[in-house]
């Protein structure tokens, strides 16, 4: 773990008869407290000089330094091509709890952070029965006709009883937030009139996105905005849901050097920001800069910001943008122990708290995947671009050229936790599963689109990725072709399936259950409407039945341990808390090399049992087949099963009129394209 000194106690801090203010700065020569007024924060009504100690902690005290008071930073330093000091402007306190917007900027707030939680603890979901709902706080309840209109697109509405009752209806466990720091949009969006929607450029790391309150809370101020964010999660953890945060410590919203400086910047450019040594930016976030964690004022910053959320906030988890930059050493590699990543893992206050990382950035080897150390939760995309291949781009190879270009090989290893990614002491909850996330084509739009379709983000389509392992399965976009349609639906339900029945962490995109659609654009970053806001009446008939699948599938992930593996199977051991698995092809005998990797073989039945040392015996079988012609599948023959029980079966809506009981070695036919899920008796 860091160090607690020197950097101790860095913001504002409360003494018995005064507040005291400090501020880490490695190059500064000089550095003012300015205290605002009350009535008119764009005046300055007294600038106090602050003093500078061995370890680069400015300091400065005073009795108005208290809740209520609006301040400010003043810096002066050298100049040079890695400096941008300007001791006339005002900054904002890095650590400041509440800000306030004026009609000059931003200023720093001195924040009462009392709150009663009324005995309220955090649900501490166990991560083998964890499903992550990933939402916007916007765009989630906008919409909503259940949600007081008042309270329409924010904390609050989270928090009402209505969104409440679906999430749990879901069945979903830990709702994902986008970032909710206090962020603003770059300057080139706004002067093409546009925002930052999703929320990835954040202006302050301790305070929540005041425009996400509800009216009233906005009108009550800075405190009020926080208690009602804290009142949203005490409400979702009273129902038992969870509450992690997407948080980007990677860059700031200061952009690249022609950017706004509010607060870095003009604090120690040249320490807390990477740079060549003529003074250009090192960018490995493609956000114009990258925070430099070699610098231990930049690992507490985060370690600070971490623990005030999850303990003064009562947050659950942490989602990392970006998070190989968080790892890079002062040569800009990525270093998996890397003393920062280490010590979010060992932090005495950061216990039981679920770190996930986006294992990944763009910089020069950015790309991480399985190598952060144990502990850490990683968004897995090979899952997603394998899982997107098997269902969509083979099936539309297979049509144009007769054949699909892969067995189903792939597929099974990521049915069974990607243990070929994550090592054996890891295990298959290191990864996060996932289909589609906020960043690319929705579910509905993977089988909607072969490209995307950005021309409304005012970057010609230029932006957003062109690799979408996508199909449209015959027309580009809506249509009334009801063979099209359905193609589609099976689809959705296949991708769906295999989300919510693999082993790992799995994590839905808000809409997804029901198929929401952002007519083929892939990167809706910058689009605050109904383009990118949750829908929640007028849907289709095809929707609601998609809805009730995803709901089913929840609750059959839930009841069958089996799908829910904690560690990897051994061959010829019993592993705690792992499954036992048998692979079986299509005619019941034990999986070949061929049929692993044949395109023409594209067959597979899983059979998995859990081991009873916390939830009862369970075993299911997985028959898994991807051709669109359809197959006559033998069930297996297994030591002590005597029958099996159709679950579910992607190509029909419902299992009324079907057969659902099935003995070892019966034959059945399994439709093209499809996936069926058996319990094992």
């Amino acid at each position: 773990m860091l160090s607690a000194d020197p950097l101790r106690n860095l913001g504002v801090t409360q003494h018995s008869r005064e507040g005291e203010l400090r501020v880490w700065s490695g190059n500064a020569k000089a550095m003012d407290l300015v205290l605002f007024d009350a009535v008119d924060p764009d005046w300055a009504v007294r600038t106090i000089p602050m003093t500078r100690d061995a370890a680069g902690v400015w300091s400065a005290r005073s009795r108005s330094l208290r809740p209520g008071q609006h301040y400010g930073i003043r810096v002066d330093g050298p100049t040079g091509p890695t400096h941008s000091f300007d001791a006339k402007r005002d900054l904002l306190d890095p650590y400041a709890r509440g800000l306030v917007r004026t009609q000059k900027g931003w200023r720093s707030y001195v924040q009462d952070d009392a709150f009663d939680w009324g005995g309220i603890e955090k649900p501490r979901i166990p991560l083998d029965h964890a499903v992550i709902y990933e939402a916007h706080i916007k765009g989630l309840t906008k919409l909503s006709p259940h949600v007081p209109e008042d309270l329409r697109g924010t904390y609050a509405g989270l928090a009402h009883e209505s969104t409440i009752a679906y999430l749990k209806d879901l069945g979903v466990t830990t709702v994902e937030l986008l970032p909710v720091h206090q962020f603003v949009s770059e300057q080139r969006l706004l002067k093409q009139g546009l925002i930052n929607y999703w929320g990835y450029n954040t202006l302050n790391y301790f305070t929540p996105h005041s425009a996400y309150a509800s009216r009233a809370a906005q009108h009550g101020g800075t405190g009020a905005v926080l208690r009602e964010f804290k009142g949203m999660v005490r409400l979702l953890h009273e129902a038992g849901l969870e509450v992690v945060l997407d948080v980007v410590y990677n860059h700031t919203a200061e952009e690249g050097p022609e950017g706004p400086t509010t607060s870095f910047r003009g604090i120690d450019n040249a320490s807390y920001y990477r740079h060549t040594d003529d003074g250009r930016y090192v960018d490995t976030t493609g956000c114009g800069n990258t925070i430099d964690f070699s610098l231990p004022a930049a690992q507490r910053l985060v370690l600070d910001s971490l623990r005030y959320w999850a303990n003064e906030v009562q947050i659950d988890g942490f989602r990392f943008d970006l998070a190989a930059t968080l790892g890079r050493d002062e040569r800009a590699h990525f270093d998996p122990e890397h003393p920062l990543l280490q010590a979010i893992l060992d932090d005495p206050q950061l216990q039981g708290v679920k770190m996930i990382a986006e294992p990944w950035d763009v910089g020069m080897g950015g790309w991480q995947v399985g190598n952060f150390p144990r502990g850490y939760l990683e968004w897995n995309d090979g899952y997603r671009d394998r899982v997107r291949d098997f269902w969509l781009t083979d099936v539309r190879a297979a049509r144009e050229h007769g054949v699909a270009p892969r067995g189903i090989g792939p597929l099974g290893r990521k049915l069974a936790g990607s243990n070929h990614v994550f090592d054996h002491e890891r295990g298959p909850l290191a990864g996060v599963n996932f289909v589609t996330a906020h960043d690319g084509f929705t579910l509905a739009d993977l089988t909607a689109y072969d490209v995307k379709h950005n021309l409304g983000n005012g970057e010609d389509n230029r932006d957003g990725t062109n690799d979408n392992h996508s199909f449209n399965h015959g027309a580009e976009g809506p249509t009334g072709d009801t063979e099209i349609l359905e193609g589609r639906c099976k689809a959705m339900r296949n991708l769906l399936g295999t989300l919510l029945l693999s082993a790992g962490v799995p994590m839905i995109t808000a809409g997804d259950e029901f198929g929401r659609s952002q007519r083929g654009n892939n990167n809706a970053y910058c689009h605050d409407s109904e383009l990118t806001w949750m829908q929640w009446d007028d849907r289709a008939d095809w929707q609601d039945e998609l809805l009730e699948v995803s709901r089913h599938l929840l609750q059959l992930r839930r009841e069958n341990p089996a799908l829910r593996p904690v560690r990897f199977g051994r061959l010829g051991e019993t592993v705690p808390s792992s499954n036992q698995m048998d692979w079986y092809n299509k005619e019941g005998l034990v999986m070949t090399g061929e049929d692993w990797d044949s395109p023409a073989e594209r067959t597979l039945q899983y059979l998995a049992a859990s081991t009873p040392e916390v939830e009862e015996f369970n075993r299911i079988l997985l028959v898994v087949h991807g051709l669109e012609e359809e197959v006559t599948v033998t069930l297996p023959e297994h030591e002590d099963v005597t029958g099996y029980t159709l679950l579910w079966d992607s190509a029909v809506d419902m299992l009324e009129d079907v057969e659902v009981e099935h003995g070892p070695g019966s034959e059945l036919v399994v439709a093209g394209t499809s996936m069926q899920l058996f319990r094992a008796h």
